[in-house]
């Protein structure tokens, strides 16, 4: 089994999304490498987008072994993300 990978679906003219980013640089020092992180900017990779039905940004997407296991939209603070990864490290 691989490890989870969270994705960052951002935009560089979003607020919310320079937000979030310093939220996620927090949860890198506190998995390290259990954890793979993703960041997308959705106007350079409208494919990846698309195929994720990305609506909002940021949008956070976390897949264990390419299956999508959470969906959050807005911003997440570390502590939250941090609780739904742990379990899916193996």
């Amino acid at each position: 089994m691989g490890k989870p990978v969270l994705m960052d679906f951002y935009a560089d003219w979003c607020g919310p999304c320079r937000l979030q980013t310093p939220r996620i640089e927090e949860l890198k020092k506190r998995m390290g490498d259990s954890v793979e992180v993703k960041k997308i900017n959705v106007d350079q990779h409208m494919d990846i987008a698309n195929k994720y039905s990305i609506q909002v940004v940021p949008t956070l997407i976390i897949e264990k072994d390419g299956k999508v296991v959470r969906r959050m939209e807005g911003l997440t603070d570390a502590a939250t993300l941090e609780g739904i990864l742990k379990p899916l490290v193996d």
